[in-house]
């Protein structure tokens, strides 16, 4: 199975039971998939065709960036990860101005308040709700360190608000210093929005392609909307696979191994998106995010020694004969025949074959998945193609893919605890 933008393989997965009746009652999730598609239920899968908000965020994008040494987004969740994720396609060594703030460590916001030049720093602040209330207080604090430097006057200079175009603190915010503002789709959750202004206006501050993120991911979602059966959409496979597991009492844990740099933060983002989406009424799996040869180091004993009860899926990139080369001579006098003149993308792709080869001869169900190259268009289409996934395993599961009730009565207790420490 393949996308322009990524190939999947499931040989070494292939003698998992019960594959073929979820790979058919996929059909049915699929079916509700294109009729949410066309009535406008998903929203999501609608985002990709659309330009307008593209138009707009744009425009804000360049005026936020004149006079300005750094960019502060504030955001939790799945206001952030998605940037984050889209940030790590910047080359290493590249001069950045994006900075991301969401897990509200006080020293290190603290520290950054006193670093940054107030006089040329710009506020983008991402709620969906308007409530959120770690966003908030960042950036209420951020409104007044500008307004004790004598920036009061300039605050709708220096903020950016993105939030439901509904009544909200951060929307009446807004309102009142006079910045711009973004609509957040009322109708696409935060874990799902990385492909609206959420991921895309800092994708534009960053520089990068946001059309090309949004045709990466209309190319996933072309073989659903084609009408594909669903052995031939990767996404319904994907999701078959897991659930065919999980009837078999044996999906405790899903593993995306991610053999490249450049999707570091994707595999966070995805384990926020598959945890919240799929963690209820008793029902989910544990997802782990693993990183190239790291964790062969740090996590391959426990994957093959441990407990079994877990699907990896692992994901190379074209990197095989890439990068500088070991000098044959020098690794030679070594006793290093086996690196003598192998580039590191030689030694990074033999690991990651043995890695998913090791665990399949351990009996560990395996998925592989190859993206030649990392960049805007193949992001967004992992993007949709994981988005999918998680949509699908919920309708076979029979929970809601989109709600999350247990982070909601989260919330309501810590403002309660916050208010009895008055």
């Amino acid at each position: 199975m393949s996308t322009e933008s990524f190939s999947v393989s499931l040989s070494l997965a292939s003698k998992v039971a019960g594959y073929d009746a979820a790979i058919s009652q996929a059909e049915a999730a699929l079916a509700w998939l294109r009729e949410s598609r066309d009535n406008g239920s998903i929203e999501i899968l609608r985002i990709p065709e659309r330009r307008d908000d593209l138009e707009k965020a744009q425009a804000v994008a360049h005026r936020l960036q004149q006079n300005t040494s750094a960019i502060a987004v504030f955001g939790i969740g799945g206001s952030s990860l998605g940037g984050q994720a889209l940030a790590d396609l910047i080359p290493f060594g590249a001069p950045r101005k994006l900075h991301f703030f969401d897990n509200i460590d006080p020293f290190t916001f603290e520290q950054a308040l006193k670093h940054f030049d107030l006089k040329t720093t710009r506020f983008v602040s991402i709620s969906k709700s308007g409530g959120t209330a770690e966003t908030l207080i960042q950036t209420l604090i951020a409104a007044d360190a500008l307004e004790k430097a004598g920036g009061g006057k300039y605050l709708k200079d220096h903020f950016v608000v993105v939030t439901e175009p509904k009544p909200s603190a951060l929307k009446k915010f807004a309102e009142d210093i006079g910045c711009a503002t973004l609509d957040h789709p009322p109708g696409v959750g935060g874990r799902y929005s990385v492909l609206t202004v959420v991921g895309l206006l800092p994708a534009l501050l960053m520089g990068l392609d946001a059309g090309a993120i949004r045709a990466g991911a209309a190319e996933a979602l072309r073989p659903l909307l084609d009408g594909k059966s669903a052995a031939d959409v990767p996404a319904a496979a994907g999701a078959a696979l897991h659930h065919a597991l999980a009837q078999q009492k044996q999906l405790n844990e899903t593993v995306l191994w991610l053999y490249a740099d450049e999707l570091k933060t994707f595999g966070p983002w995805w384990r926020q998106l598959w945890a919240e989406s799929l963690g209820k009424d008793g029902k989910g799996s544990t997802p782990v995010a693993a990183l190239g040869p790291v964790d062969q180091h740090s996590q391959l004993q426990l994957f093959l020694g441990g407990p079994g009860a877990k699907l990896y899926t692992i994901v190379t990139t074209g990197m095989k004969g890439k990068g500088p080369a070991a000098p044959a001579a020098r690794a030679q006098a070594l006793g290093l025949d086996y690196l003598a003149g192998r580039s590191i993308g030689d030694l990074a792709a033999a690991e990651a074959r043995a890695t998913a080869e090791t665990l399949a001869k351990h009996g560990r169900p395996v998925r592989q998945m190859h993206v030649e190259q990392v960049n805007e268009r193949s992001i967004g289409a992992l993007m949709m193609h994981f988005m999918l996934e998680t949509m699908i395993m919920g309708r076979l599961m029979g929970v809601d893919p989109f709600d999350q009730p247990a982070v909601e009565e989260g919330k309501v207790l810590a403002r309660k605890y916050l208010a009895e420490s008055k």
